[in-house]
Protein backbone atom coordinates (compact mmCIF):
# COMPACT_ATOMS: atom_id res chain seq x y z
CA UNK A 1 0.00 0.00 0.00
CA UNK A 2 2.89 2.78 1.22
CA UNK A 3 4.51 1.91 -2.15
CA UNK A 4 1.81 2.19 -4.62
CA UNK A 5 1.18 5.50 -2.52
CA UNK A 6 4.72 6.60 -3.45
CA UNK A 7 4.52 5.54 -7.14
CA UNK A 8 1.13 7.72 -7.49
CA UNK A 9 2.93 11.04 -5.25
CA UNK A 10 6.07 10.61 -8.00
CA UNK A 11 3.57 10.46 -10.95
CA UNK A 12 1.89 13.45 -9.75
CA UNK A 13 5.49 15.45 -8.55
CA UNK A 14 8.12 14.15 -10.94
CA UNK A 15 7.35 17.00 -13.37
CA UNK A 16 8.59 19.48 -10.93
CA UNK A 17 11.22 17.45 -9.57
CA UNK A 18 12.58 16.75 -13.03
CA UNK A 19 12.93 20.85 -13.53
CA UNK A 20 13.92 21.25 -10.11
CA UNK A 21 17.49 22.52 -11.18
CA UNK A 22 16.28 25.06 -13.81
CA UNK A 23 13.22 26.45 -11.76
CA UNK A 24 15.68 27.19 -8.54
CA UNK A 25 18.04 29.22 -11.08
CA UNK A 26 15.32 31.15 -12.42
CA UNK A 27 13.51 31.76 -9.13
CA UNK A 28 16.85 33.32 -7.84
CA UNK A 29 17.43 35.18 -11.19
CA UNK A 30 12.90 36.62 -10.23
CA UNK A 31 14.56 37.77 -6.38
CA UNK A 32 17.74 38.83 -7.23
CA UNK A 33 16.36 40.91 -9.91
CA UNK A 34 13.59 42.53 -7.81
CA UNK A 35 16.07 42.75 -4.70
CA UNK A 36 18.31 44.82 -7.17
CA UNK A 37 16.44 46.36 -9.28
CA UNK A 38 13.32 46.45 -7.79
CA UNK A 39 10.72 49.59 -8.26
CA UNK A 40 8.31 48.70 -5.83
CA UNK A 41 9.56 50.77 -3.28
CA UNK A 42 9.61 53.94 -4.75
CA UNK A 43 6.45 52.83 -6.45
CA UNK A 44 5.16 52.91 -2.99
CA UNK A 45 6.90 56.03 -1.92
CA UNK A 46 5.42 58.09 -4.43
CA UNK A 47 1.41 55.92 -3.34
CA UNK A 48 1.94 57.16 -0.15
CA UNK A 49 3.76 60.69 -0.48
CA UNK A 50 2.14 62.00 -3.87
CA UNK A 51 -1.38 60.62 -3.23
CA UNK A 52 -1.69 59.56 0.48
CA UNK A 53 -4.79 58.08 2.25
CA UNK A 54 -7.07 56.32 -0.52
CA UNK A 55 -10.43 55.84 0.78
CA UNK A 56 -12.86 54.50 -1.61
CA UNK A 57 -15.20 57.29 -3.12
CA UNK A 58 -12.34 59.97 -2.10
CA UNK A 59 -10.05 62.15 -4.28
CA UNK A 60 -7.60 60.09 -3.34
CA UNK A 61 -9.02 56.97 -4.36
CA UNK A 62 -9.77 58.60 -7.51
CA UNK A 63 -6.07 59.84 -8.02
CA UNK A 64 -4.84 56.20 -6.96
CA UNK A 65 -6.55 54.58 -10.72
CA UNK A 66 -5.21 56.67 -12.67
CA UNK A 67 -1.81 56.48 -10.89
CA UNK A 68 -1.50 52.84 -10.64
CA UNK A 69 -2.61 52.38 -14.57
CA UNK A 70 0.28 54.60 -14.93
CA UNK A 71 2.65 52.48 -12.90
CA UNK A 72 1.50 49.62 -15.23
CA UNK A 73 1.79 50.52 -18.36
CA UNK A 74 5.21 51.98 -17.52
CA UNK A 75 6.45 48.67 -16.40
CA UNK A 76 4.96 46.80 -19.62
CA UNK A 77 1.90 45.46 -19.15
CA UNK A 78 0.13 43.92 -22.43
CA UNK A 79 -3.00 45.68 -21.49
CA UNK A 80 -3.96 47.81 -18.89
CA UNK A 81 -7.46 48.55 -17.97
CA UNK A 82 -10.31 49.67 -15.50
CA UNK A 83 -13.17 47.54 -14.23
CA UNK A 84 -16.01 50.05 -13.12
CA UNK A 85 -17.97 49.49 -9.80
CA UNK A 86 -19.93 51.30 -7.55
CA UNK A 87 -18.33 51.92 -3.84
CA UNK A 88 -19.90 53.46 -0.52
CA UNK A 89 -18.83 56.93 -0.08
CA UNK A 90 -18.46 57.53 3.57
CA UNK A 91 -16.78 60.57 4.23
CA UNK A 92 -14.88 62.33 7.94
CA UNK A 93 -15.76 65.72 8.00
CA UNK A 94 -13.97 67.00 10.90
CA UNK A 95 -11.96 65.73 13.77
CA UNK A 96 -12.95 63.40 16.51
CA UNK A 97 -12.51 64.41 20.26
CA UNK A 98 -13.61 62.94 23.38
CA UNK A 99 -13.07 63.44 26.68
CA UNK A 100 -13.46 61.74 30.28
CA UNK A 101 -15.95 64.05 32.07
CA UNK A 102 -14.32 63.85 35.96
CA UNK A 103 -16.28 63.71 39.23
CA UNK A 104 -15.15 66.92 39.37
CA UNK A 105 -16.67 68.68 36.61
CA UNK A 106 -13.10 68.76 34.88
CA UNK A 107 -12.61 67.11 31.45
CA UNK A 108 -9.63 64.95 30.07
CA UNK A 109 -9.09 64.42 26.81
CA UNK A 110 -9.16 61.21 25.46
CA UNK A 111 -7.98 59.85 21.69
CA UNK A 112 -10.75 58.41 19.41
CA UNK A 113 -11.13 58.27 16.12
CA UNK A 114 -14.61 57.12 14.20
CA UNK A 115 -14.91 53.76 12.79
CA UNK A 116 -15.75 53.47 9.31
CA UNK A 117 -19.21 53.26 8.26
CA UNK A 118 -19.92 55.04 11.77
CA UNK A 119 -22.95 57.52 11.48
CA UNK A 120 -21.54 60.33 13.36
CA UNK A 121 -22.63 62.42 16.66
CA UNK A 122 -24.97 65.66 16.49
CA UNK A 123 -22.99 68.58 15.44
CA UNK A 124 -22.59 69.25 19.61
CA UNK A 125 -21.14 66.18 20.34
CA UNK A 126 -22.80 63.50 22.86
CA UNK A 127 -22.63 63.16 26.66
CA UNK A 128 -23.46 60.35 28.75
CA UNK A 129 -22.99 58.00 31.56
CA UNK A 130 -20.60 55.03 30.50
CA UNK A 131 -20.93 51.69 30.46
CA UNK A 132 -17.84 49.36 30.42
CA UNK A 133 -18.14 45.32 29.25
CA UNK A 134 -15.45 42.86 28.71
CA UNK A 135 -17.31 40.86 25.61
CA UNK A 136 -21.32 40.16 24.46
CA UNK A 137 -21.78 37.82 27.54
CA UNK A 138 -21.69 40.93 29.78
CA UNK A 139 -23.54 43.10 28.22
CA UNK A 140 -26.04 40.74 27.84
CA UNK A 141 -25.71 40.31 32.30
CA UNK A 142 -26.11 44.15 31.94
CA UNK A 143 -28.55 44.94 29.40
CA UNK A 144 -30.99 46.18 32.01
CA UNK A 145 -28.33 49.14 33.07
CA UNK A 146 -27.34 49.87 28.95
CA UNK A 147 -30.67 52.62 28.22
CA UNK A 148 -29.24 56.05 27.78
CA UNK A 149 -25.50 55.20 28.28
CA UNK A 150 -22.18 54.67 26.25
CA UNK A 151 -21.52 51.07 25.91
CA UNK A 152 -17.21 50.78 26.17
CA UNK A 153 -16.26 47.47 25.00
CA UNK A 154 -13.19 47.20 26.35
CA UNK A 155 -11.61 44.13 25.07
CA UNK A 156 -8.01 43.47 24.23
CA UNK A 157 -6.58 41.73 21.60
CA UNK A 158 -5.55 38.22 22.85
CA UNK A 159 -1.49 37.80 23.74
CA UNK A 160 -2.16 34.53 23.69
CA UNK A 161 -2.26 33.76 20.12
CA UNK A 162 1.07 33.74 18.16
CA UNK A 163 -0.63 34.11 15.19
CA UNK A 164 -1.55 37.76 15.51
CA UNK A 165 -4.58 37.74 12.94
CA UNK A 166 -6.12 35.30 14.91
CA UNK A 167 -6.08 37.80 17.69
CA UNK A 168 -7.17 40.14 15.13
CA UNK A 169 -10.25 37.99 14.45
CA UNK A 170 -11.25 36.89 17.65
CA UNK A 171 -11.25 40.58 18.55
CA UNK A 172 -12.70 42.22 15.33
CA UNK A 173 -16.49 41.58 16.41
CA UNK A 174 -16.55 44.39 18.66
CA UNK A 175 -15.99 46.30 16.58
CA UNK A 176 -17.93 44.79 13.63
CA UNK A 177 -21.51 44.08 16.10
CA UNK A 178 -20.95 45.98 18.83
CA UNK A 179 -22.55 49.27 17.97
CA UNK A 180 -25.82 47.16 17.13
CA UNK A 181 -25.68 44.55 19.71
CA UNK A 182 -25.49 48.12 22.20
CA UNK A 183 -28.43 49.66 20.65
CA UNK A 184 -30.43 46.69 21.01
CA UNK A 185 -30.82 47.43 24.77
CA UNK A 186 -30.80 51.39 24.42
CA UNK A 187 -27.42 52.19 23.98
CA UNK A 188 -26.76 55.64 22.57
CA UNK A 189 -22.98 55.31 21.21
CA UNK A 190 -20.26 52.96 21.76
CA UNK A 191 -16.47 53.21 22.21
CA UNK A 192 -14.00 49.99 21.16
CA UNK A 193 -10.88 49.40 22.66
CA UNK A 194 -8.78 49.49 19.67
CA UNK A 195 -7.62 46.28 17.82
CA UNK A 196 -3.82 46.84 18.47
CA UNK A 197 -1.38 44.08 19.80
CA UNK A 198 0.58 47.08 21.81
CA UNK A 199 -0.06 49.91 24.54
CA UNK A 200 -0.52 52.84 22.20
CA UNK A 201 -2.01 56.21 21.86
CA UNK A 202 -3.02 55.90 18.21
CA UNK A 203 -6.51 54.88 18.05
CA UNK A 204 -7.37 52.27 15.39
CA UNK A 205 -10.23 52.63 12.93
CA UNK A 206 -12.15 50.04 10.68
CA UNK A 207 -14.84 48.86 9.41
CA UNK A 208 -18.12 48.30 11.33
CA UNK A 209 -22.08 47.31 10.49
CA UNK A 210 -25.07 48.23 11.07
CA UNK A 211 -27.96 45.84 11.72
CA UNK A 212 -30.87 47.78 10.17
CA UNK A 213 -33.29 46.14 12.95
CA UNK A 214 -31.70 48.74 15.69
CA UNK A 215 -31.23 52.70 15.73
CA UNK A 216 -28.23 53.08 14.52
CA UNK A 217 -25.62 55.07 17.13
CA UNK A 218 -22.66 56.81 16.69
CA UNK A 219 -18.93 54.40 17.18
CA UNK A 220 -15.66 54.98 17.82
CA UNK A 221 -12.35 53.22 18.82
CA UNK A 222 -10.56 54.52 21.92
CA UNK A 223 -6.04 53.97 22.21
CA UNK A 224 -5.02 51.27 23.84
CA UNK A 225 -3.60 53.50 26.50
CA UNK A 226 -6.57 55.46 26.68
CA UNK A 227 -9.10 52.46 27.13
CA UNK A 228 -6.75 51.53 30.13
CA UNK A 229 -7.26 54.92 31.28
CA UNK A 230 -11.09 54.76 31.03
CA UNK A 231 -11.54 51.49 32.74
CA UNK A 232 -9.40 52.98 35.82
CA UNK A 233 -11.45 55.67 36.06
CA UNK A 234 -14.45 53.75 36.29
CA UNK A 235 -13.43 51.44 38.39
CA UNK A 236 -12.34 54.13 40.68
CA UNK A 237 -15.20 55.87 40.28
CA UNK A 238 -13.33 58.99 39.45
CA UNK A 239 -15.67 59.25 36.23
CA UNK A 240 -19.24 60.26 35.62
CA UNK A 241 -19.85 60.62 32.33
CA UNK A 242 -17.82 60.39 28.77
CA UNK A 243 -18.42 62.95 26.06
CA UNK A 244 -17.55 62.11 22.10
CA UNK A 245 -17.86 64.23 19.07
CA UNK A 246 -17.59 62.51 15.57
CA UNK A 247 -18.71 64.54 12.50
CA UNK A 248 -18.95 61.57 9.92
CA UNK A 249 -21.41 59.36 7.78
CA UNK A 250 -22.46 57.54 4.47
CA UNK A 251 -23.04 59.94 1.42
CA UNK A 252 -24.27 57.53 -0.87
CA UNK A 253 -22.41 55.39 -3.49
CA UNK A 254 -20.15 56.74 -6.33
CA UNK A 255 -18.45 55.11 -9.19
CA UNK A 256 -14.50 54.14 -8.86
CA UNK A 257 -12.99 51.21 -10.28
CA UNK A 258 -10.50 48.19 -10.08
CA UNK A 259 -6.93 48.30 -12.00
CA UNK A 260 -5.93 45.88 -14.16
CA UNK A 261 -2.78 45.37 -15.63
CA UNK A 262 -2.11 41.86 -17.32
CA UNK A 263 0.50 39.96 -19.42
CA UNK A 264 -1.03 37.71 -22.60
CA UNK A 265 -0.52 34.82 -21.88
CA UNK A 266 1.27 32.37 -25.08
CA UNK A 267 -0.26 29.33 -25.11
CA UNK A 268 -3.14 29.07 -22.81
CA UNK A 269 -4.31 32.76 -22.72
CA UNK A 270 -8.20 32.16 -21.40
CA UNK A 271 -6.12 30.44 -18.04
CA UNK A 272 -5.92 33.41 -15.40
CA UNK A 273 -3.19 33.40 -13.01
CA UNK A 274 -4.36 36.58 -10.55
CA UNK A 275 -1.81 38.19 -8.02
CA UNK A 276 -3.32 41.37 -6.12
CA UNK A 277 -3.95 44.41 -3.78
CA UNK A 278 -6.00 46.85 -2.54
CA UNK A 279 -5.72 49.95 -3.58
CA UNK A 280 -7.85 51.63 -1.09
CA UNK A 281 -6.38 52.92 2.25
CA UNK A 282 -8.03 54.17 5.44
CA UNK A 283 -8.19 57.98 5.82
CA UNK A 284 -6.00 58.48 8.70
CA UNK A 285 -2.82 57.61 7.12
CA UNK A 286 -0.83 56.86 4.15
CA UNK A 287 -1.79 52.87 3.92
CA UNK A 288 1.94 51.94 3.62
CA UNK A 289 1.33 48.47 4.80
CA UNK A 290 -2.24 47.90 4.39
CA UNK A 291 -2.51 47.93 1.45
CA UNK A 292 -0.04 50.32 -0.33
CA UNK A 293 2.67 47.26 -0.12
CA UNK A 294 0.28 44.56 -1.50
CA UNK A 295 -0.28 46.66 -4.37
CA UNK A 296 3.11 47.53 -5.16
CA UNK A 297 4.38 44.01 -4.88
CA UNK A 298 1.47 42.94 -7.40
CA UNK A 299 2.61 45.21 -10.01
CA UNK A 300 6.43 44.24 -9.43
CA UNK A 301 5.42 40.39 -10.83
CA UNK A 302 4.54 42.31 -14.10
CA UNK A 303 7.81 44.38 -14.21
CA UNK A 304 10.48 41.54 -13.42
CA UNK A 305 8.73 38.84 -16.27
CA UNK A 306 9.01 41.84 -18.64
CA UNK A 307 12.51 42.62 -17.45
CA UNK A 308 13.83 38.88 -17.67
CA UNK A 309 12.17 38.20 -20.86
CA UNK A 310 9.78 35.55 -18.91
CA UNK A 311 6.86 34.73 -21.24
CA UNK A 312 4.35 33.39 -19.57
CA UNK A 313 1.83 30.37 -20.85
CA UNK A 314 -0.95 31.74 -19.08
CA UNK A 315 -2.40 35.45 -18.84
CA UNK A 316 -0.81 37.03 -15.57
CA UNK A 317 -3.11 39.77 -14.37
CA UNK A 318 -1.63 42.21 -11.22
CA UNK A 319 -5.12 43.55 -9.91
CA UNK A 320 -5.40 46.85 -7.94
CA UNK A 321 -8.73 45.70 -6.21
CA UNK A 322 -11.14 49.00 -5.17
CA UNK A 323 -12.93 48.96 -1.45
CA UNK A 324 -11.55 45.85 0.46
CA UNK A 325 -11.86 48.38 3.77
CA UNK A 326 -15.41 48.99 3.75
CA UNK A 327 -17.82 47.19 0.74
CA UNK A 328 -15.36 44.79 -0.51
CA UNK A 329 -16.70 46.23 -3.93
CA UNK A 330 -13.89 45.56 -6.07
CA UNK A 331 -13.13 41.50 -5.02
CA UNK A 332 -17.29 41.28 -5.44
CA UNK A 333 -17.41 42.64 -9.05
CA UNK A 334 -13.92 41.20 -10.60
CA UNK A 335 -15.05 37.46 -9.10
CA UNK A 336 -18.97 39.01 -10.90
CA UNK A 337 -16.89 39.23 -14.01
CA UNK A 338 -14.51 36.31 -14.27
CA UNK A 339 -17.69 33.92 -13.93
CA UNK A 340 -19.39 35.44 -17.08
CA UNK A 341 -15.72 35.92 -19.50
CA UNK A 342 -15.67 32.36 -20.72
CA UNK A 343 -11.97 32.87 -18.88
CA UNK A 344 -10.83 29.37 -16.68
CA UNK A 345 -9.43 31.46 -13.18
CA UNK A 346 -6.84 28.79 -12.32
CA UNK A 347 -5.19 30.63 -8.95
CA UNK A 348 -5.38 34.06 -7.21
CA UNK A 349 -2.53 34.77 -4.79
CA UNK A 350 -3.33 38.02 -2.58
CA UNK A 351 -0.92 40.38 -0.42
CA UNK A 352 -2.79 42.00 2.22
CA UNK A 353 -1.20 41.31 5.58
CA UNK A 354 1.48 44.09 5.38
CA UNK A 355 5.18 44.39 3.98
CA UNK A 356 7.01 42.86 6.25
CA UNK A 357 9.36 40.18 5.88
CA UNK A 358 7.65 36.96 4.46
CA UNK A 359 7.67 33.94 6.31
CA UNK A 360 5.25 31.36 4.24
CA UNK A 361 2.49 31.36 1.43
CA UNK A 362 -0.67 29.59 2.19
CA UNK A 363 -2.58 27.60 -0.24
CA UNK A 364 -6.37 26.65 0.06
CA UNK A 365 -8.68 24.38 -2.37
CA UNK A 366 -10.92 21.72 -1.95
CA UNK A 367 -8.81 19.43 -3.93
CA UNK A 368 -6.15 18.46 -1.79
CA UNK A 369 -4.02 17.13 -4.89
CA UNK A 370 -3.73 20.45 -5.93
CA UNK A 371 -2.51 21.98 -2.52
CA UNK A 372 0.06 18.91 -2.04
CA UNK A 373 1.16 20.02 -5.67
CA UNK A 374 2.47 23.25 -4.35
CA UNK A 375 3.59 22.48 -1.34
CA UNK A 376 6.21 20.25 -3.16
CA UNK A 377 7.98 23.53 -4.33
CA UNK A 378 9.07 23.92 -0.71
CA UNK A 379 12.23 23.44 -1.45
CA UNK A 380 12.66 26.37 -3.82
CA UNK A 381 11.75 28.42 -1.22
CA UNK A 382 13.67 27.19 1.65
CA UNK A 383 16.92 29.90 0.28
CA UNK A 384 14.53 32.16 1.19
CA UNK A 385 13.29 31.16 4.42
CA UNK A 386 9.84 30.37 3.50
CA UNK A 387 7.33 28.23 3.84
CA UNK A 388 4.59 26.62 1.79
CA UNK A 389 1.71 26.05 3.94
CA UNK A 390 -1.88 24.84 3.16
CA UNK A 391 -4.37 28.00 4.13
CA UNK A 392 -4.46 30.75 2.79
CA UNK A 393 -6.33 33.54 0.42
CA UNK A 394 -7.87 37.05 0.90
CA UNK A 395 -10.91 38.68 1.48
CA UNK A 396 -10.51 40.51 -2.52
CA UNK A 397 -9.80 37.47 -4.19
CA UNK A 398 -12.09 35.10 -1.61
CA UNK A 399 -14.83 35.52 -4.08
CA UNK A 400 -13.39 33.35 -7.26
CA UNK A 401 -13.24 30.55 -4.50
CA UNK A 402 -16.85 29.62 -6.04
CA UNK A 403 -15.37 29.71 -9.63
CA UNK A 404 -12.64 26.18 -8.39
CA UNK A 405 -9.66 29.04 -7.97
CA UNK A 406 -6.85 27.96 -5.71
CA UNK A 407 -6.51 30.47 -3.59
CA UNK A 408 -2.86 31.75 -1.77
CA UNK A 409 -1.93 34.56 0.32
CA UNK A 410 1.50 36.25 1.15
CA UNK A 411 1.90 35.36 4.63
CA UNK A 412 4.80 37.77 5.74
CA UNK A 413 5.75 38.16 9.61
CA UNK A 414 2.58 39.95 12.26
CA UNK A 415 4.60 40.29 15.08
CA UNK A 416 4.52 44.56 14.43
CA UNK A 417 1.29 44.82 11.98
CA UNK A 418 -1.31 45.48 14.35
CA UNK A 419 0.95 48.53 15.61
CA UNK A 420 -0.26 50.40 12.98
CA UNK A 421 -2.84 48.47 10.96
CA UNK A 422 -5.63 51.25 10.57
CA UNK A 423 -3.45 53.86 12.54
CA UNK A 424 -2.36 56.64 11.75
CA UNK A 425 1.00 55.24 11.90
CA UNK A 426 0.79 53.30 8.79
CA UNK A 427 3.04 55.70 7.18
CA UNK A 428 5.85 54.83 4.02
CA UNK A 429 9.05 55.13 6.73
CA UNK A 430 7.36 52.17 8.76
CA UNK A 431 8.33 50.17 5.79
CA UNK A 432 11.78 48.09 4.79
CA UNK A 433 12.53 48.05 1.27
CA UNK A 434 14.38 44.98 2.07
CA UNK A 435 11.66 43.22 3.63
CA UNK A 436 9.25 44.57 0.78
CA UNK A 437 11.36 43.45 -1.94
CA UNK A 438 11.87 40.07 -1.17
CA UNK A 439 8.12 39.38 0.05
CA UNK A 440 7.77 40.88 -4.20
CA UNK A 441 10.24 38.40 -5.44
CA UNK A 442 8.56 35.65 -2.93
CA UNK A 443 5.21 36.06 -5.21
CA UNK A 444 7.34 36.93 -8.67
CA UNK A 445 8.46 33.53 -7.83
CA UNK A 446 5.11 31.59 -7.16
CA UNK A 447 3.61 32.64 -9.82
CA UNK A 448 6.23 31.73 -12.08
CA UNK A 449 6.05 28.23 -10.83
CA UNK A 450 2.07 28.36 -11.05
CA UNK A 451 1.95 29.53 -14.98
CA UNK A 452 4.74 26.56 -15.52
CA UNK A 453 3.01 23.75 -13.67
CA UNK A 454 -0.78 25.21 -13.90
CA UNK A 455 -2.73 24.26 -10.91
Amino acid sequence: MLRSVAVVLAGLLSPFFIHAQEDSVMMRKIVEDILVRGKAYENLRFICKKIGPRLSGSPGGAKAVVETARMMREMGADTVYLQECMVPKWVRTGRDTAALIMANGKGQPLKITALGNSEGTAAAGLRANVIEVKNFEELEQLKDQVKGKIVFYNYAMNPRFVRTFNAYGDAGKYRGQGASRASKYGAVGVIIRSLASNPDDFPHTGAMSYDSAYPKIPAVAISTNDADVLSNALRKRMVSQVYIKAQCGMQGEVLSHNVVGEIRGSEYPNEVITVGGHIDSWDLAEGAHDDGAGCVQSMEVIRVFKDLGIKPKRTIRAVMFQNEENGLRGGSKYADIAAKDGNKYIFALESDAGGFTPRSIGVSHEDSVKVNRMRAWAPLFENYDVKINAGGGGADIGPLRKLGTVLAGLQPDSQRYFDIHHAATDVFEAVSRRELHLGAGVMAGFIYLVDKYGN
